[in-house]
């Protein structure tokens, strides 16, 4: 039996999350771009993910997938498009194959949200050989989150770029046990995107976790 953990639309790519997904650490099949709509899914056992693959491309064979890995538990898939039904279909094709409904997903749960303002140049320099997107720059306010499962770090990044645009993306840390997210900006910023980010969240319909 294949357990859904994650089905997540995340629609209307910013800027910033984009050029994130759009790296080669992340963007191992097809880049997306800003403005996109992306389908995000994560199962167990990990080798399923390729049944999700294939039930999706061969329903649309037009979706282009960002991300297809498999780690030691879990199988994730990244698909976009800048047409929001074909994702729909595609996403409708996925659950019917493996007998499941989107709400059968985890509900996300937000194990550590802080912001730290005015952060030092010492933290910002070690906290920057270890980024994968923007640099954190001295002075600036960090917001921090740790989410369950990883992938609900994904749309927190973008429903935060989304409340406030001038903030900036550090890291994103969207595969594993937990997901990690750190923002920089003005204390503001920072609330805004805490904010966005606890609202959508608690928005999310899925089964209780472990936890």
């Amino acid at each position: 039996m294949t357990e859904l953990r994650v089905y997540l639309l995340v629609e209307d790519l910013g800027r910033q999350f984009a050029a994130y997904m759009s790296t080669p650490t992340r963007a191992r099949g097809y880049p997306p771009v800003e403005g996109e709509h992306s389908l995000i899914i994560e199962v167990a056992p990990a080798l399923a993910i390729h049944r999700i693959c294939d039930l999706a491309l061969k329903k649309m064979p037009d979706m282009e997938p960002g991300l297809l890995y498999t780690e030691r538990q879990y199988g994730i898939l990244e698909l976009h498009s800048r047409d929001l039904a074909q994702l729909h279909a595609a996403g409708k094709a996925i659950l019917e194959g493996i007998g499941r409904k989107a709400e059968d997903q985890l509900k996300p749960r937000t194990l550590y949200a802080d912001i730290i303002d005015d952060v030092s140049d010492q933290h910002a320099i070690i906290l920057n050989r270890t980024r994968e997107a923007s640099m954190l720059l001295p002075g600036k306010s960090l917001l921090l989150y740790e989410l369950e499962p990883a992938l609900f770090a994904s749309v927190a990044a973008n429903e935060a770029e989304k409340v406030a645009p001038g903030i900036t993306l550090v890291d994103v840390q969207m595969i594993g046990a937990s997901g990690r997210l750190f923002l920089a900006g003005t204390h503001a910023e920072c609330e805004r995107a805490r904010d966005r980010i606890d609202e959508v969240l608690g928005k999310v319909i899925g089964r209780p976790g472990k936890g």
